[in-house]
């Protein structure tokens, strides 16, 4: 076994730590877990931090158990929430949770002998618990000011809190609790604004088994910026490709700060600290090249979307970005090229016309690239304008459908970096 805290410590992942834990850790293999909300049926970025810590945990020697909140998910977890969420139903959560399992095989191993990864849903042993039984067995040993005193609790006094949500610390106390009992679970992890959560189930274990739980919390992330981490602005950034498409999400590592990729390559990466630091070193003698976000992009979108879609978001990444031709879109579809090219202005032709032919000056002044046949010319004439990647000086020329690439698109470049789209219906 390796040292499982001071992989986090390095990594400026640890958060908070009840007394003993390390010490646990390094006697013998420890089962641990970390729940996860089944609010969706894809894990988004947010989750990653997470993943990675079990997948730690997995190789530092210790068994990983995924929690998938089948109950818990019913309810909604509070914390760092302003506002009581929308409650699902039961047939939305099974498909959620079946959807995140597949994504959570992608990372830990389920077949390594003694610390194989296990999946555990709180719907099996919650389904069946009467509600006057769980208020007289559990509740009896947790305080209403210790619960009070909980920051998920006491964030959400003044706007409002339903019973239903103040419950919950009570039943992810269950959680542990039960697993402990059950399957000798020792450790819960999770967010730093999960610590209230894990450390009720700490008491229960103490009170009703007179047994000793753990718990470790990492970071929550901040973006240098102050935006909020695993946001775009067209929302949140999902593991599943039919949500947040694999050039899209090699992107926003591509995309990240200076400052930013380096957290993340240490939080999202299996890299070691000497091979980190070496990057970092290389990274800062030539900031612009983006070594680091280019390792960090590669990494974490090879696991989480496999080689043949990370050699395509390079080679999109190449053209849109780089000197690249557009012929390395050709095995794309159409919905993929649309997207790559999304927020690049875009000018929709019927193919009538374009069939018909149309001259490059009409083109271009029609498409909104330039505001007058004038300028037009006066660009092309001084080699400013390319299409579908190619240097372009003809005046004269007439477009039409042999220009289109993947039988559909035009890509128009006038300087460096701006692009418009001509889409053909």
């Amino acid at each position: 076994m390796s040292n499982f805290i001071e992989e986090l410590k390095w990594r400026n992942m640890l958060s908070d730590i009840m007394p003993g834990t390390e010490e646990q850790l390094n006697k013998e293999m420890t089962l641990g877990y970390i729940g996860f909300d089944p609010s969706s049926d894809s894990l988004g970025v947010g989750n990653l931090v997470q993943v990675m810590t079990l997948l730690r945990f997995q190789n530092s020697g210790h068994k990983p158990i995924a929690l998938v909140g089948g109950a818990t998910g019913l309810i909604g977890d509070p914390s760092g929430k302003s506002a009581e969420r929308n409650l699902l139903s039961k047939d939305e959560i099974i498909y959620n949770q079946e959807c995140q399992l597949k994504q959570l095989k992608k990372f830990l191993d389920f077949d390594c002998g003694k610390n194989s990864a296990e999946i555990v849903n709180n719907y099996d042993w919650f389904k069946d618990y009467k509600f006057l039984d769980f208020i007289r067995d559990i509740g009896k040993h947790i305080t209403i000011n210790y619960m009070l005193s909980k920051d998920s609790v006491k964030l959400r006094l003044e706007s409002g809190m339903s019973f239903t949500e103040f419950s919950y610390q009570l039943i992810q106390g269950y959680d542990f609790y039960y697993l402990y009992k059950n399957k000798g679970v020792k450790l819960q992890m999770g967010g730093s604004d999960q610590w209230g959560n894990i450390v009720t189930g700490t008491e229960l274990i103490r009170k009703l088994d007179n047994g000793q739980g753990y718990a470790v919390t990492t970071h929550l992330i901040k973006k240098s910026d102050g935006t909020k981490f695993g946001k775009t602005e067209s929302g949140n950034l999902w593991l599943d490709p039919r949500k947040t498409s694999p050039y899209k999400f090699y992107q926003f590592w591509i995309n990240a700060s200076d400052d930013d990729v380096k957290t993340y390559i240490r939080y999202f990466t299996l890299k070691s600290k000497e091979e980190i630091e070496s990057l970092e070193l290389e990274h800062d003698k030539a900031p612009h090249l983006r070594l680091l976000q280019k390792t960090l992009a590669e990494d974490v979108t090879l696991r989480v979307h496999g080689k043949d879609e990370l050699e395509k978001s390079i080679k999109a990444s190449q053209v849109l970005f780089g000197d690249s031709p557009i012929e390395e879109l050709k095995n794309f579809t159409n919905s993929e090229i649309l997207d790559i090219f999304e927020g690049v202005p875009h000018f929709n032709m019927s193919r009538v016309e374009l069939d018909n032919g149309i001259n490059i000056l009409d083109l271009l002044v029609k498409s909104g690239v330039y505001p007058s046949k004038s300028e037009a010319r006066r660009s092309i004439q001084q080699n400013a304008l390319k299409i579908n990647k190619n240097k372009f000086n003809n005046v004269n020329e007439i477009i039409n459908l042999q220009y289109l690439v993947n039988n559909r698109f035009i890509l128009l470049q006038k300087g460096k970096k701006n692009y418009y789209l001509i889409v053909v219906e």
